[in-house]
């Protein structure tokens, strides 16, 4: 109810503002946008952002005086504090920090948005393309030096994407902060499995918005990959330009795996991973991640600097508020990662699986599967994670797994930050519906399956099926004593009410039935872990 946010009152002395401008796009439609520049006739680089969420829904005050903290900040956990000013619109770079720095900030209302004209397609070509036309315009005016970043959280980092794959000259490098690149897999149906939770809000927030499709509805329409989804899915080949990308490990149910995944495909010669796994927000409006940006800005917009980034910012945790180490490294995933597989036992995650056939069975709605491996060591894990299970089904065709990774010391459970503020996730989490367990061979790789999930194959009485289970991407010191566990069941492993739960996160696994997973010689259920080894290459 009192957040740890402060909205703080902008000198405006220095900065001028010019709102509503006009900008038409390429077929004619209107879109409005508000520009903070330094005061003077000196021109300077741009940072744009565009999204539906209304440039001009600023803080505002409240009948006592005090700033109003916008609602969302209420809405999840704020593990942190952090502040910006009253400037900011939501998940927005702030110009009362920017401006001083020499920027000039332009803040955009997409199509159908605010008091742009048009109906709007979210994350769609045609939205790209407006994004291009909004950089070209941004590139072209009198105070502007003509060169252009993007910059922004969440659906501001997203659509960049699209925009950055059109290729417009005046872009010169873009900085994604935490945004997914599958809106499928990373948003409506990760896995196959539906979510149901922040879906539904994120789209009641944007009912005023004039848009041509609902995701929330397509979700429902179209449960498979389809023409649509695939549509939706950049190029992000085809970027070309500098890029620092931010890959939490905090928004596994977001925006971490499409983050990374978007970070490794791009074809930029410089292209930067800044991991941690803080809060979302207090990050990114946080000293250390600004001056990151700072940084990679002035190199890119302003040719200043000959420091060059390293390619991958590695923050390093051993619980929620505690940072062991964060250190710079060459590659994603870390080039010395010693691949290792912990194989389902009696005993627990052995090094080798069982000589004879063994079995465990759960019941979807209630129960599940735990087993553990007792680090002799301290061992970092650093990367994604995944599981190949052997699963027989009784009393349904299909199932909706979730697996999770944990850390425990003793009866302790160790927490860490998760997404939407929630305050006891586990290290790694994924989930994979059975029925839609074809893999998508070409994109998976043995850390990291991708699923098809484009056809159905109910599994048959008596059949025992392997399926491949993602999770999502981590950097965890275990200390010796201390155990990773491998949690297994056919429903969401947390609290689904607002108050203890990874509110407002939801997914539909209420499937009645029971799951067996068998492990042994033939069948050698298994996770595979990233274990880095501390001698660099």
């Amino acid at each position: 109810m009192r957040p740890p946010v402060r909205i703080v009152a902008a000198d405006t002395s220095a900065i001028v503002i010019d709102k509503d401008q006009a900008v038409r796009t390429r077929d004619g439609t209107v879109l409005r946008v508000n520009v903070h520049r330094p005061r003077g006739e000196d021109v300077v680089p741009v940072i744009l952002c565009a999204h539906p969420y209304g440039k001009d829904r600023l803080p505002r005050r409240g009948r006592r005086g005090h700033w109003r903290v916008p609602a969302q900040y209420r809405l999840m956990r704020q593990g942190e504090p952090f502040a910006h000013s009253e400037l900011t619109s939501w998940e927005a770079p702030d110009p009362a920090w920017w401006v001083p720095q020499g920027f000039a900030v332009v803040n955009c209302d997409l199509r159908g948005s605010g008091a742009s004209g048009g109906v709007g397609s979210l994350m769609s070509d045609e939205e790209g393309r407006d994004i291009a036309d909004l950089v070209e315009w941004a590139g072209a005016q009198r105070w502007s030096s003509g060169s252009v970043a993007l910059l922004g959280v969440s659906y501001l980092a997203l659509s960049q994407w699209k925009a950055a794959a059109n290729r417009p000259p005046s872009l010169k490098a873009i900085v994604p902060w935490e945004g997914l690149t599958d809106a499928y897999r990373d948003l409506v149906f990760p896995g196959g499995v539906r979510e149901e939770g922040f879906v539904v809000i994120w789209s009641l927030g944007l009912r005023r918005n004039r848009l041509a499709y609902s995701l929330l509805t397509e979700s429902r329409r179209r449960p498979l990959v389809d023409d649509f989804w695939r549509s939706l899915a950049p190029d992000v080949e085809k970027i070309d330009v500098p890029v620092l990308v931010c890959g939490s490990f905090s928004d596994n149910n977001l925006h971490s795996r499409g983050s990374i995944a978007g970070f490794e495909r791009v074809d930029s010669v410089e292209r930067h991973l800044y991991t941690h796994r803080g809060g979302k927000w207090s990050t990114f409006y946080g000293e250390a991640a600004r001056r990151a940006q700072l940084q990679f800005l002035d190199r890119h917009l302003r040719g200043r600097g000959d420091v060059v980034q390293p390619p991958v910012r590695l923050e390093v945790r051993d619980r929620r508020d505690h940072v062991v180490e964060v250190r710079d490294e060459s590659s994603w995933p870390l080039e010395r990662t010693s691949w290792t597989r912990r194989y389902l036992s009696p005993e627990g995650l052995a090094e080798q699986p069982p000589g004879v056939r063994c079995n465990a069975s759960f019941s979807l709605r209630r129960g599940g599967l735990c087993v553990g491996w007792t680090v002799p060591h301290d061992v970092e894990l650093t990367g994604s994670m995944a599981v190949r299970l052997f699963v027989e089904l009784s009393g349904t065709d299909d199932a909706d797994l979730v697996v999770g990774v944990e850390k425990w010391l003793g009866d302790e459970y160790i927490a860490f930050e998760g997404s939407y503020g929630y305050g006891r996730d586990r290290v790694a989490t994924g989930w994979q519906n059975v029925a839609l367990r074809r893999l998508d061979e070409p994109r998976s790789r043995p850390f990291d399956p991708v699923a098809s999930c484009d056809v159905r194959e109910p599994v048959a009485p008596g059949e025992i099926v392997e399926v491949a289970v993602a999770l999502g991407p981590s950097s965890t010191l275990f200390h010796a004593g201390e155990q990773v566990r491998l949690v297994i069941a056919g429903r969401w492993l947390s609290p689904r009410n607002p108050i203890t739960g990874q509110f407002p996160a939801r997914y539909r696994t209420a499937r009645r039935g029971e799951c067996t997973i068998h492990f042994g010689p033939e069948h050698p259920s298994r996770l595979l872990l990233p274990v880095i080894r501390s001698d660099p290459l």
